[in-house]
């Protein structure tokens, strides 16, 4: 049997871990396993230990983290789908000493939003765009997205993906990596404390490269969808280790020397 801590003893111990405060109340919506809601919480980890909470505004379209505005205590702006860079270029530009951060999932950025995204990053405006990539639409029934692999099987493709109907998936992150405005790019996840802990790392130097002006940053989170793909939460991660990884590896694309 387990037995209780006394008052005394728990006074003595250390503590090596609290939830931030800058996450709400509000309970999530997103699914039992999805790496959503551990995004969120680095974010708001990363934003209270910078102690810019205050200056730092947020971003979300339409799609799984179209109520993101509910859970960080921050100031938050909702977007028409796809559009999320465009307006977090406009709030940057207009109030540039802030810190502006988009939260984009991959059907949002990488499909109704590729244009917004594509000229962002080009122009090298001073904001970073999160970007969560399951391969799959998960709001909306589980559709084909543009970084479905082949032979996946979503709603839409259910003979799974094939390049002669539906091409090949779309790597986002390596294609704003060519781009002359965009400082830096890498592409991390969320399926191990490991990998926890390299994106955390990978946030926190985004808004100091914000704070910098060097231009454009972009963080791309390889994440998993437990429902979409109708695993568990183990399964999906496993599935993804085993299947994303290879396609979409983790790791700094481009960055300061």
């Amino acid at each position: 049997m387990e037995q209780e801590l006394t008052a005394a003893e728990l006074e003595t111990m250390e503590c090596v871990y609290a939830p931030t405060d800058l996450l709400t109340d509000i309970r999530f919506h997103y699914c039992p396993g999805c790496g959503h809601s551990v995004v969120h919480r680095l974010l708001m980890e990363v934003v209270e230990e910078l102690g810019i909470q205050e200056n730092t505004i947020g971003v979300a379209p339409v799609g799984c983290s179209v109520f993101a505005y509910n859970y960080m205590d921050i100031d938050m702006q909702e977007a028409a789908h796809g559009r999320a860079s465009a307006v977090a270029t406009a709030v940057k530009r207009i109030l540039p000493d802030k810190y502006v951060f988009s939260y984009q999932g991959d059907g949002d950025l990488a499909a109704i939003g590729t244009a917004e995204t594509i000229h962002t990053a080009n122009r090298g405006e001073n904001i970073l765009l999160v970007f969560i990539n399951n391969a799959i639409y998960g709001m909306t029934g589980g559709q084909m997205a543009p970084t479905t692999l082949l032979g996946m099987k979503t709603t839409t493709s259910p003979a799974g993906r094939t390049v002669e109907t539906a091409g090949y998936p779309i790597k986002m992150a390596d294609i704003v990596a060519t781009f002359a405005g965009t400082y830096f790019v890498t592409r991390q996840s969320v399926h191990t404390p490991n990998a926890v802990r390299y994106l955390k790392k990978a946030l926190t130097k985004a808004f100091q490269y914000q704070k910098e002006g060097r231009g454009t940053c972009f963080v791309e989170v390889v994440s998993n969808c437990p429902s979409g793909w109708k695993m568990t939460p183990v399964q999906a991660n496993k599935w993804l280790e085993q299947n994303m990884l290879p396609l979409y590896p983790v790791g700094d694309i481009k960055a300061p020397k």
